[in-house]
């Protein structure tokens, strides 16, 4: 049997490599890593890390997870893909199984990522026969250009404008502000029910409520993007759960598939009906071997009271650090297994660095927070060990 040619050597000759053989979209590599199993992984000089990123929130499930290996793996051999001409059972498994997750009726478009997802939620909202789109300061929901109109960072914006128009953004969290925005010529309103990208940020309570009444009263879609906080990751199966709405879009996908590239738009109600045939596409969406990756996720996740274990160890990882009342440490926000550790100084960067370097991945997405989304599948253990090496790790990054 022909063996793959693959690379190795040290982290340093391997990123050099890299920079030479990839686009600069990304900045030279922090590591080059080559195993991973559960909650860790392994750089090519075989240095050990404590995963609390989860590959972006994307590993839900860890490392290797043996049920998710063995039900691609068994996939894979029998049926990898189809095109859009015929259905797959996993693809049919997957899309009724979401689907069960909400208290009324629904139909899944597949995709391949979340800003995939949020193209054809955004395509949707067009079939209403209204353009005018609100989304919100500090909101992300993809790179590609229908999903970046609706991104708010200029500095992702500006280099691709123009975008498609007619979108206005809010303050998020100020449901004064979003109700003055919106009006019966709105399309639909965008919201992320926690906003990752911008630090973990918490809206008030009973702001979806809020969104959910004044969308239903200008007849506009309430498009909720999930794609890091749905599947699991703040103790509910969505974060809107919590405030007992039902949306009419919901964008799905990083910790649906485990590390396997899968999406989902998924519409409810009268928005279910809204695509039609030659309105959208995909090549790879919802294939066999993603979409058994992402049944097996959602099975693991019930069989393994995961969902309890999001809630338990994501309280004791914030109560833990909060506890140690360091003076670089404002507090912790977030919900389950999707925080921030604010910081008092814009030392983020620093931070992440020099906890690499003792050994856990974390994210710095603004200069005064960190964020962390860890594998449900993380330890109390796990969260002891981070916590003890944590006040020598923020001490460094203020010295």
């Amino acid at each position: 049997m022909t063996e793959l040619v693959t690379v190795e050597g040290t982290g340093a000759a391997l990123t050099e490599r890299y920079t030479g053989a990839l686009m600069n979209t990304f900045g030279a590599p922090k590591r080059v890593l080559v195993r991973g199993e559960g909650c860790y992984l392994w750089d090519a000089d075989g240095r050990k890390y404590l995963d609390l990123l989860g590959g972006l929130a994307v590993n839900s499930l860890g490392h290797a997870h043996p049920f998710i290996v063995s039900a691609v793996t068994s996939q894979l051999a029998t049926l990898g893909h189809v095109s859009n001409f015929f259905a797959s059972s996993p693809q049919i498994a997957l899309a009724e199984k979401l689907l069960s997750l909400f208290d009324v009726p629904g139909k899944v478009f597949f995709t391949n990522s979340g800003t995939e997802a949020n193209e054809a939620a955004f395509k949707i909202t067009r079939r209403t026969g209204r353009t005018k789109i609100i989304s919100t300061v500090g909101a992300f929901h993809g790179r590609t250009m229908g999903a970046l109109a609706v991104t708010y960072k200029p500095a992702y914006r500006e280099l691709f404008a123009p975008l498609p128009g007619d979108v206005t953004f809010v303050p998020y969290g100020d449901a004064e502000a979003l109700a003055a925005a919106v009006d019966d010529q709105t399309a639909a309103v965008i919201l992320e029910p926690i906003q990752g990208e911008n630090g973990v940020v918490v809206p008030p309570d009973g702001y979806l409520r809020k969104a959910r009444e004044i969308t239903t009263e200008h007849g506009a879609l309430l498009w909720l993007d999930e794609i890091q906080t749905g599947i699991g990751r703040t103790g509910d199966w969505f974060a809107f759960d919590a405030e007992g709405i039902t949306p009419d879009l919901v964008t799905v996908a990083k910790g649906l598939g485990a590390g396997i590239p899968i999406g989902a738009c998924i519409g409810l109600g009268a928005a279910a009906e809204l695509l039609q045939p030659g309105n959208h596409g995909t090549t790879f969406g919802g294939n066999p071997v993603s979409a058994i990756a992402g049944l097996a996720v959602l099975t693991v996740i019930e069989r393994d009271g995961l969902l309890a274990n999001v809630v338990a160890v994501g309280n004791h990882l914030a109560e833990s650090i909060e506890a140690l009342d360091h003076p670089l440490v404002a507090g912790v926000r977030g919900r389950g297994l999707l925080l921030a550790i604010e910081l008092t100084q814009p030392v983020s960067d620093r931070v992440a660095e020099l906890a690499l370097q003792a050994g856990f991945v974390i994210n710095n997405p603004v200069p005064n927070a960190i964020r962390l989304a860890p594998p449900y599948i993380l330890t109390k253990a796990d969260v002891d060990a981070f916590v003890a090496a944590l006040p020598d790790i923020l001490t460094e990054a203020t010295a």
